[in-house]
Formats: C-alpha cells, sequence, structure tokens
C-alpha cells in the first residue's frame, strides 16, 4: 500500500509553521485516502497537535496548503472547516462539563437545526418541531454508543473512558468526512484502551470516516492503523506500515536516542542464537 492510493480526502502540500524563531513544522507532505485509518506519531514536541492544529484553523500555517479533497481551506475560520467536514477530538477532554451528556451532542447538531434566531426567540411551532427532532436524533445517536443510559448525567460524572466515548460521539454528530483523534487514550488503563481500539474500527466502518490519529500508546497505534507517519523535531522522518515503522532506524533513534537501532539489532542478533 503507498500513500498515494486512492482518493485524497486530506492532503498536505510543503506545510511548515514557525512560532517566531521556532520551526515547529517543517515541509510536511501526506496523503490520505477515501476511508483510511492512519496514524501520526512522534516524540513529545515533534510537531504532531501542531498540524492538527492547522488542519483545524486554529493556526495559520506559515507556509504550504491543506486540502480537503482537493480544495485549499488554509485561512478559513475553525468553525468553516468544521462544516465543510473536519472534527476533532483533544488530548484534554473538552466536554462542557456541567451539561448533559444528551445536550453535549445536541449542541454538534444545532448548526443543522434547520430553525432561524427568530425561531429561537420567538420560540415558534417550527423551533419546537426541530428541538424534539434533534432531541429524538442525539438520543438514537447515543444508543449506538451505548450512552443512552446515561443522557441526563452530567458529563463530568462519567467515568473516563465514558467521557471519551462521549467526546467522540459530539465530533461524530456534526457528520464529518475526516475525524482527527488527538491521544484518544490518554489516561486510559490497558482494559479501557483495548476497548477504546474497537471503538475506533466500529466507527468508522459505522460512519464510513476516514481518520487520523495521534497518539503515545503504540498497542493502540500498531494495532488499528493501516499506515502511519513519524514525525522528530518538526519533520517527517519515516511513513510505512506498522512493521515498517517498529523496525525503521530512525524512528528507533528518535524515541531512544542515538545508536538505539544499532543497540536494538544487536539484542535481536543475540536473541536467535
Amino acid at each position: 500500500m503507498t500513500e498515494n492510493q486512492g482518493t485524497p480526502v486530506l492532503e498536505f502540500k510543503n506545510l511548515s509553521k514557525n512560532f517566531g524563531g521556532l520551526k515547529a513544522v517543517r515541509d510536511m507532505e501526506m496523503s490520505i485516502p477515501q476511508g483510511a485509518l492512519y496514524g501520526l506519531i512522534g516524540p513529545n514536541g515533534a510537531g504532531k497537535t501542531t498540524v492538527f492544529n492547522m488542519i483545524t484553523g486554529i493556526y495559520g500555517a506559515t507556509q504550504g496548503e491543506i486540502l480537503l479533497n482537493g480544495k485549499a481551506i488554509n485561512g478559513y475560520e475553525p468553525f468553516e472547516i468544521n462544516h465543510m467536514g473536519i472534527a476533532r477530538t483533544f488530548q484534554n477532554i473538552r466536554l462542557f462539563s456541567n451539561l448533559s451528556v444528551l445536550d453535549n451532542v445536541r449542541i454538534a447538531y444545532h448548526a443543522h437545526a434547520g430553525y432561524s434566531f427568530m425561531d429561537a426567540l420567538f420560540q415558534t411551532k417550527k423551533y419546537d418541531v426541530k428541538e424534539n427532532e434533534l432531541t429524538d436524533r442525539a438520543i438514537e445517536f447515543l444508543s449506538v454508543f451505548n450512552l443512552q443510559d446515561r443522557i441526563h448525567a452530567e458529563a463530568k460524572n462519567l467515568p473516563y473512558g465514558e467521557q471519551r466515548r462521549l467526546e467522540i460521539a459530539r465530533a461524530l454528530a456534526a457528520s464529518p468526512q475526516l475525524l482527527l483523534l488527538d491521544e484518544p487514550a490518554a489516561g486510559m488503563n490497558p482494559n479501557e484502551s483495548f476497548a477504546l481500539m474497537d471503538l475506533i474500527h466500529f466507527i468508522r466502518e459505522r460512519f464510513h470516516l476516514t481518520i487520523l490519529l495521534i497518539e503515545h500508546q503504540m498497542r493502540v497505534v500498531m494495532g488499528v492503523c493501516e499506515m502511519i507517519t513519524v514525525m522528530d523535531f518538526g519533520e517527517r522522518i519515516a511513513f510505512g506500515n506498522p512493521s515498517e515503522i517498529q523496525s525503521n532506524p530512525r524512528v528507533i533513534e528518535a524515541y531512544l536516542g542515538p545508536g538505539a537501532s544499532a543497540l536494538a539489532e544487536k539484542f535481536k542478533r543475540k536473541k536467535t542464537r
């Protein structure tokens, strides 16, 4: 499988981001085909979240282009990019913690509410009908994530794993084509991580999504990603399938330091004797 197989949903061309004299991302190239499940990994400070922030319009690119289905999205506001079909989660869960599970998802639907500001202000019949439709739709959607029995609970009172599921559900309620998951396994125990892997596979198939994942838990990355891009000091240093990445000398040295790949190879040879 090559990086350019299929029609690119997301594509970078010479993507760079500078913060003053710091080059956080340098000349990044990436092409993600329709329906793919790709990973973006690297040591802390490699520039991964900066890439996500540029895709979603939080940061403007210093140089280069970001294309969604062939259309440049540089310069658009985050809400505009979301409406174009990109949704994301965050490393630190960002729910409306004092609102109910139901209202967290209903908020995501309101961009497609189907009534005007005046309807909402005067609470017209159209407003009532559309609000009831949104509520029914949100409850049905939450049942897909096994959260239908928690709809009246405040988001902050959910166990950690359920909060993560709710955040993903809220992102998907916007009907994206591309889902960006920023360290979804952060803070999870092994059982929760395995459940998350099943969930990622499920939502990709259920919602016909393209997914780009940042993650530090290697069991999750290697267990779900078809192809992986590795960054270090803002640059792409490797691209390949999980087995290729695990044995790549530059990747090993990026994580473990200079000389680590030679030591790993020596240890491997010793074990096979």
